[in-house]
């Protein structure tokens, strides 16, 4: 079962890469009006101009849940009735019948493992929405740069598929086909709500009160921010980072209540009770049965007893 995972997930960082960093998966190629105003906004420039750049941002989404689970983990561990129920709970075989898994460490590769597995598969969507669709960046008619006196653009309302019309840098424009759904989106969400449904299901201590709802908020309030501003850079459409939002929050909400079962511990199948041998149980132990014949020899007795009175 622990191979079949790692070549599970060994399969969706190789098709995340092959998204990424190659030309396996061409855009596809979307028509456009030159006269489209919402296709006009400034090029705000390249990624690595952002206010926040793919470095930084990739770096916060797998930081900030790990060091959450992490210290969570760690902390909880250290409470005396937190750690017997873990004992209790995760205590399973590993390989074979001698090779015992830590409770701590067990739960703390079971939740980050899920997590970069959830990271890696909400690329691969986004990806593969961007790659299908091939919709337009609010800066697409910017970096294109149609010839506005051909023939094809004369026309106000002519729709253009010819995507040779453009006369820009290639490598800009195949970027500018690549809009919906926002990636900074929904990975930002994914993390956010990963790791808030972490601290929700996990954290049970008396003083998490305000602690909880205050990091849980800001961890959202923070991916919230990420893609309002895709929309103020004109990198995206609102659209784009509403379908970012609600991308993320599937994936998170389906890999916290289904596979990890809300960050609970794995609750093995109680075994039930052996039947005992009666070999080897004392015959004073049996309950006795009164035989039919001594019953009618009580109450024969009974009866006599009775005539003599």
């Amino acid at each position: 079962m622990l191979y079949f995972q790692l070549v599970i997930m060994a399969g969706t960082v190789l098709l995340a890469y092959y998204f990424e960093c190659t030309d396996t998966f061409q855009v596809h190629i979307q028509g456009f009006f030159c006269q489209d105003g919402d296709l006009m906004k400034p090029y705000p420039g390249t990624e690595e101009e952002s206010f926040i750049t793919p470095l930084v941002l990739y770096c916060v989404l797998a930081a900030t849940p790990t060091a959450i689970i992490f210290i969570g983990e760690i902390s909880m561990y250290f409470i005396k009735s937190t750690r017997e129920s873990l004992i209790a709970q995760e205590k399973t075989i590993l390989t074979g019948e001698c090779c015992y898994l830590n409770p701590l460490l067990r739960r703390i590769i079971r939740f980050v493992g899920v997590f970069a597995f959830g990271l890696f598969a909400t690329d691969i969507f986004v990806n593969a929405g961007q790659v299908v669709t091939g919709h337009l960046t609010p800066y697409f008619l910017t970096v294109c740069k149609p010839n506005y006196t051909s023939t094809d653009c004369r026309a106000h309302h002519q729709f253009i598929n010819n995507g040779n019309i453009c006369t820009g840098d290639l490598e800009v424009i195949e970027k500018a086909r690549r809009s919906f759904p926002s990636k900074h989106a929904a990975l930002s969400v994914y993390s956010a709500l990963y790791a808030t449904m972490y601290i929700t299901s996990t954290i049970k201590t008396k003083s998490s009160r305000l602690a909880k709802p205050v990091l849980c908020l800001g961890t959202l309030c923070m991916a919230f921010l990420t893609g309002l501003n895709r929309v103020s850079e004109y990198r995206n459409h609102c659209s784009d980072v509403i379908a970012g939002f609600i991308l993320g929050t599937a994936v998170a909400l389906f890999l916290g209540m289904c596979v990890v079962h809300n960050f609970k511990g794995t609750q093995g199948s109680p075994s039930k009770p052996k039947p005992e041998d009666p070999r080897g149980v004392p015959l004073m132990a049996f309950p006795r049965i009164e035989s039919p014949l001594e019953t009618l020899s009580a109450q024969n007795h009974s009866a006599s007893m009775t005539e003599v009175t």
